[in-house]
């Protein structure tokens, strides 16, 4: 675990999850700025440059393992962009990739847990007695903990082995505060929040981490996906023992199989080559096939098998997306895979908000290209993280060249696109999705895969 002393309840009060993040300031503010310098592009000598790398690389394990033990401790939102950082490509200092997420990676499900007592106590007031009445056996250490619940192995009174995820006490408090702290931000920032567009993606959080807290609602979630995704034997979903669940504790299958560091490791080319191919499937076809976005996955969410089967593991944060915006995604998908360019163009004006009057439109218009070569490439494409971090970093330039005028000395803040407020979680989703199957260096044929299900209409979800 990332901090070996459980602990009864996370930081639930909105000062106190404040006065948390503040303490992290001494150590991520200077992260932050030489982020902003090289994003903007700062001058500098060859003796600042090399002095800049010096601090950053006696600092980053540091600053990692800092934020590891306060983020953990906090679990909410601010464990979630944690564990976003520790896996999506582009998001940690540029040249130290590798020594920060190593440390955040922890934050996927080996976060500080609860004290036993603190669990059975939720199992007490969730299903009427003591885990020990409730099980046939009960394991008191919990074998996962992240964001806002750990997982204790069981055995039912029936003979099945089973996982428990039992929620953190005290996390809707603390999820709603986090939710308050971020617009209190974007009012106070409000010219630069509103050209962000920050009040549609706030708003989206909020209704979808909320809706996260309800396990009762993921285990319906979990059967839903599963009919979706019934017949593919490489995609399997644990089975859901709905009388062992409530809105804050979940019981399901307990599925052997391997993490996705070990699997990275171990795993032959052929099995990741098969694993990713199918997280692949089981994504899009719950998308552009039934308009449901599984908008969560991180490397914890999976467990892989020797063959490269996959079993996903999570559906607390899944979405259904309006049929128009279904539409509006398969229609620019269709346009690139046809190399329709005049189309394309249309479909990037009317579907994604972007304006080819500004002067960002090239810029947007080409990084939505780029994320769709691999739907274009006929045959195989490979996945690596070097691609997947030179995508973000062809973003990242291009910003800087908005952002830093010739003859000017402050940079100006680019256009952003105003994309439909459903789209915060289908962002998510493509930069998480690239990053896991760049770490298992897929190479897969990616277009023959989602063909028909680009150029199908969207079906209701099997009863």
């Amino acid at each position: 675990m990332a901090d070996d002393k459980p602990r009864d309840n996370p930081p639930t009060s909105k000062l106190g999850r404040l006065a948390r993040l503040a303490g992290l300031a001494p150590r991520t503010i200077p992260f932050a700025i030489e982020g902003a310098k090289r994003v903007l592009g700062a001058t500098r000598t060859e003796e600042e440059e090399a002095e800049a790398r010096r601090r950053m690389a006696q600092e980053v394990k540091k600053t990692a393992e800092a934020m590891l033990k306060t983020l953990g401790e906090m679990k909410g939102l601010p464990l979630k962009f944690g564990q976003m950082a520790s896996y999506i490509d582009g998001l940690a200092p540029p040249g130290y990739e590798e020594k920060f997420q190593a440390t955040l990676k922890k934050l996927l499900d080996k976060a500080p847990p609860l004290s036993p007592e603190a669990a059975e106590q939720m199992i007490r007031e969730e299903l009427g007695a003591p885990p020990e009445h409730v099980f046939a056996a009960w394991e008191r250490e919990p074998f996962a903990a992240a964001s806002i619940g750990q997982v204790h192995r069981a055995t039912t009174r029936s003979g099945e082995r089973v996982a428990v995820k039992v929620q953190y006490p005290g996390m809707d408090r603390a999820i709603e505060n986090d939710l308050k702290s971020v617009s209190m931000l974007e009012a106070m920032m409000a010219p630069l929040a509103k050209k962000l567009h920050a009040r549609q993606t706030v708003d989206e959080l909020r209704k979808v981490f909320l809706s996260e807290l309800d396990y009762a609602r993921e285990a319906e979630m979990a059967d839903l996906f599963r009919r979706m995704n019934a017949g593919d034997e490489d995609v399997s979903i644990p089975r859901i023992h709905h009388s062992l669940t409530t809105r804050r504790v979940l019981t399901l299958e307990f599925v052997d199989g391997m993490s996705y560091a070990e699997f990275c490791e171990r795993g032959s080319q052929e099995a990741k080559n098969r694993a990713g191919l199918s997280i692949w499937r089981f994504t899009f076809r719950s998308m552009l096939r039934y308009g449901w976005l599984y908008a969560d996955p991180h490397p914890g969410n999976y467990r892989f098998h020797e063959d490269g089967r996959v079993t996903i593991l999570d559906f607390g944060c899944v979405k259904q997306l309006p049929p128009d915006l279904v539409a509006g995604m398969k229609r620019y998908m269709r346009a690139a895979m046809d190399a329709d360019w005049k189309e394309f163009d249309r479909a990037c004006v009317e579907v994604l908000g972007y304006d080819p009057a500004d002067e960002s439109w090239d810029l947007y218009r080409s990084y939505t290209m780029e994320l769709m070569v691999p739907l274009c490439t006929h045959g195989t494409w490979k996945c690596s993280p070097e691609k997947a971090r030179e995508t973000v970093a062809y973003l990242t330039r291009g910003i800087r060249g908005l952002a830093l005028k010739e003859g000017e000395k402050m940079p100006t803040i680019p256009h952003v696109p105003k994309m439909p407020q459903d789209f915060t979680f289908v962002n998510r989703l493509q930069w998480g999705l690239a990053s896991v199957l760049a770490g298992l260096r897929t190479e897969a044929a990616f277009r023959r895969t989602i063909d028909p299900w680009v150029r199908d209409g969207v079906h209701p979800v099997p009863d």
